[in-house]
């Protein structure tokens, strides 16, 4: 009884997550109720004749998990949102581009732009800095929807292939399902599937684009910060190839040194970067708590397993592929949870392939993503419809990445 009780609310709650823009609640609002709500219930109606000691196990577990998660996320989000309150982002974005260029060259740039700056900051920041860069051109409407799905797409893929690009990459590694190196295999498959929207998306485009410069200072202090950051995601990366330390302790770490150097610096508004910590999007964080809740819970019911039956079925090859049009409809962080708790068996090569697929499939559809939500609340002509006109270049984009992926993880993995 507990179980259909419980079941019926992670349900539900999913629904309001896909429902989020026609119900106007918060999707971290309605995870964080249902998870907190449905660990409560199985303490107090303990679920398969469970001991109370056996529940606290297995919240504790999955506490420790989210755990990780959450003072990871917090660490790079503090950071970006450092350096995007000092005007340092947007002071480098007119620095790389051109006071004129073409349509078509536009078009490469920002792929180029939005695929490298996603791979380092989070999707809402890589985001909204280049949608912001399109939004300030007069562009037809029908040409700044184009830039736009490109923009969703870019900011998609290049999260893939780095643990501080996207969520769902930094699941699946943590799970132990792939290594730093095995990650980096996905930059040249997913790159090249940009590269193919930015040119099926380039045609007919013939006109040229004046970019207002507004030239911003750089201080100096900001410099160093971002020198740090830049220091701590690689320092991450090598020192978890070479030593196998955990990503969260390493860049803590470099958090901390971000704090104590701040302090150091003769600008006085640098003195308080310790408050930096209060810009962090904390509803983003609520919500991969809420699901990761739901979804630990989910496991302990047994729920899961329908996962396991379909890859039986199925070449796991295939299953990931149909993965990526599933995470345009379902949230890909409680559809990748879902799939780590379910214990499918695969191979690092297939993994990979998923992590591809929950990370760019997002894309397909504009309310798939959060680079999509975020693009629909800056550009008023986008929409679910007007997002489908390019739906046909979104998919034989993900396809040859996808592809990619496989001939390049077979090719070097074996």
């Amino acid at each position: 009884m507990i179980n259909t009780v419980i079941l019926t609310l992670v349900v539900i709650s999913f629904l309001m997550i896909i429902f989020e823009d026609l119900i106007h609640i918060n999707k971290a609002k309605t995870t964080l109720f249902f998870g907190t709500l449905c660990w409560i219930l199985a303490f107090i109606f303990p679920i398969n004749q469970s001991l109370t000691s056996e529940t606290t196990q297995q919240l504790n577990e999955n506490l420790l998990e989210i755990a990780t998660l959450w003072l990871f996320l917090m660490s790079a989000m503090t950071f970006v949102a450092y350096l995007n309150s000092k005007g340092f982002i947007s002071a480098l974005v007119q620095r790389i581009l051109p006071e004129t260029i073409s349509e078509r060259g536009l078009m490469f740039v920002i792929a180029i732009f939005a695929f490298v700056f996603s791979s380092f900051a989070d999707n809402v920041t890589a985001t909204l800095v280049s949608i912001t860069v399109v939004v300030n051109l007069q562009l037809e409407v029908k040409k700044r929807l184009k830039y736009a799905t490109l923009i969703i797409f870019a900011v998609n893929s290049g999260g893939v292939s780095l643990i501080t690009g996207d969520v769902t990459t930094l699941m699946i590694f943590m799970e132990n399902k792939v290594t730093i190196a095995n990650l980096l295999i996905l930059i040249l498959p997913a790159f090249l599937g940009v590269l193919t929207l930015a040119t099926l998306l380039s045609f007919k485009l013939t006109g040229e684009v004046k970019l207002a410069q507004t030239r911003i200072q750089i201080d100096k202090g900001d410099i160093i910060i971002a020198l740090i950051f830049v220091l701590t995601i690689s320092g991450t990366l090598l020192a978890n190839v070479l030593f196998h330390i955990p990503p969260v302790l390493t860049f803590l770490f470099g958090l901390s040194v971000m704090f104590l150097v701040a302090n150091m610096l003769p600008n006085k508004n640098n003195q308080d970067a310790l408050n930096y910590i209060r810009e962090v999007e904390y509803d983003a964080l609520l919500f991969f708590l809420g699901v990761l809740l739901l979804v630990g819970i989910l496991k302990e019911i047994g729920v899961l397993q329908g996962f396991t039956e379909l890859y039986q079925y199925l070449p796991a090859i295939t299953v990931n592929y149909l993965v990526g049009f599933m995470s345009s409809v379902i949230d890909n962080v409680p559809l990748t949870a879902a799939l780590l708790k379910s214990g499918v068996d695969m191979k690092v090569t297939e993994w990979l392939m998923l992590t591809y697929a929950t990370g760019v499939g997002g894309s397909i559809l504009v309310i798939g993503s959060a680079a999509g939500i975020i693009a629909m609340s800056k550009i008023n002509e986008l929409n679910f419809i007007s997002y489908l006109q390019n739906i046909f270049a979104l998919i034989i984009a993900y396809t040859v990445g996808y592809i990619g992926v496989y001939f390049a993880a077979n090719w070097l993995i074996g």
